[in-house]
């Protein structure tokens, strides 16, 4: 399974992208699945429900079911934040899993860069920043810099830096 990132600061435009870039990627052929980062504490259970009740009781882990999808939520109990390597242990094998946020994490990755947010590009100290997806020019950085408003183009540049090709995904070996 081939790992990509898509990091940036808050307000960069990294969720829109993700979006934009998904159909782009299942097009090619690719089955893509998503790890998303967050900051802050948040919460997919809703009060009330008997999973948030199961959780609430001390269950460690909590998995919910339908026939239309399931969801495993694991309460850290006061233990570290576990590793990106640890989550993806987690993930079903697909051709490529994205993964949103992570800034630090050594992976290779794509900066989604607007200067408009003020703050500093990664890519001139994060040598995993293998190309810049931004809205103007980005002359400082010795990377390729792609426009943030194609994003078939990044598709297809995501493939190359994961040395896929169609022809290697309709085979099955980009698994």
């Amino acid at each position: 399974m081939k790992i990509f990132g898509i990091a940036g600061w808050s307000g960069s435009g990294k969720t829109t992208l993700m979006v934009r870039l998904l159909p782009e990627l299942i097009a090619l052929g690719l089955r893509v699945s998503t790890m998303k980062h967050a900051h802050h504490a948040f919460d997919v259970d809703q009060p009330g429900k008997d999973s948030h009740n199961h959780r609430r009781a001390g269950a460690t882990e909590v998995l919910i079911t339908s026939a239309n999808r399931w969801a495993l939520m694991h309460e850290n109990r006061g233990e570290p934040e576990p590793s990106i390597e640890e989550l993806v242990r987690h993930m079903t094998p697909v051709d490529l899993l994205l993964i949103e946020g992570f800034k630090r994490s050594p992976h290779p990755k794509l900066e989604v860069f607007r200067r408009a947010t003020g703050k500093p590009l990664l890519a001139l100290e994060d040598p995993s920043v293998v190309a810049v997806a931004c809205d103007g020019p980005v002359p400082e950085v010795a990377v390729p810099v792609l426009d943030l408003n194609q994003p078939a183009v990044i598709a297809r540049f995501l493939m190359t830096q994961c040395g896929m090709t169609g022809r290697d995904i309709a085979a099955g070996a980009g698994n």
